[in-house]
């Protein structure tokens, strides 16, 4: 369990999902500022950022190529890193196929399962969110192959021209990979509910954050915890920030 200690005046922020490059590069790139300018609005008190996946709606890494664009959002995020803000990637389902440019180029930490964080006197568990508890045998299964190392160096194999396009084209339209849960009925139809509750019959964690589910979502698990979902930057424009003891959903305006 990694420990944090949270420096006076400074928070930490959770955000997810933002899948850029969707629908189109003229909606995207306006997303893309957008989000930049609240990375500027939390740059002078942000201590650590955590980016919990599905920053692009697809990635794929070569070994010396990697997709074209979204220049302004890594300017930002070296900038962030160069002055001394630390930040956390985990890939979600869009963008598992990474490999070093992010730590290389960006200075950030790339993280492929969940993970344990004590921030102050608070115990997280940190994820994307994707493939958790049961159920979604179909995405889980789709998971296997694609962080298969042997059909990642089949697909690496195809012309970047090629294979971004297939990406890509999967990516928007097989609703098994992008993961397209975005009704909540339930607690109990909840499926990242049911994990946090069946780990806590083990461990026991105040916060639990995820992405995944595109729904900004605050629910108490009882005993003192509570599951949060980041929401996302397509529709909700929805983020977590925590201070001192106290983990609180907010919405960024996009109009600002």
């Amino acid at each position: 369990m990694e420990t944090i200690t949270l420096q006076e005046n400074k928070k930490i922020y959770f955000s997810s999902d933002n899948h850029f490059g969707l629908p189109g590069k003229v909606k995207s790139s306006k997303r893309e500022k957008i989000f930049i300018k609240w990375l500027d609005t939390i740059k002078n008190d942000a201590q650590v950022i955590f980016l919990l996946g599905d920053l692009f709606d697809f990635w794929f890494e070569f070994k010396k190529v990697v997709p074209k664009g979204y220049t302004r959002l890594f300017g930002k995020l070296a900038e962030l890193t160069d002055a001394g803000v630390k930040i956390y990637f985990f890939v979600g389902n869009h963008d598992a196929w990474m490999r070093n440019y992010f730590k290389k180029e960006l200075g950030i930490d790339v993280f492929f399962e969940p993970k344990k964080f004590k921030i102050n006197s608070k115990k997280f568990f940190v994820g994307h969110g994707d493939g958790l508890g049961s159920g979604d045998y179909g995405y889980k299964f789709l998971k296997l192959i694609f962080r298969n190392s042997f059909f990642k160096f089949l697909f690496s194999c195809i012309h970047p021209d090629i294979s971004i396009r297939i990406g890509e084209y999967l990516s928007r339209r097989n609703s098994v990979i992008s993961g397209k849960e975005i009704k909540f009925e339930s607690n109990e139809k909840e499926l990242l509910f049911n994990y946090c509750k069946k780990i806590l019959k083990s461990d026991h964690y105040n916060y639990f954050v995820f992405g995944h589910r595109h729904l900004p979502l605050k629910i108490n698990l009882g005993n003192n915890s509570e599951y949060y979902n980041c929401g996302d930057w397509f529709n909700h424009y929805s983020y977590l920030d925590f201070t001192n003891s106290e983990l609180t959903l907010k919405y960024f305006n996009p109009e600002i």
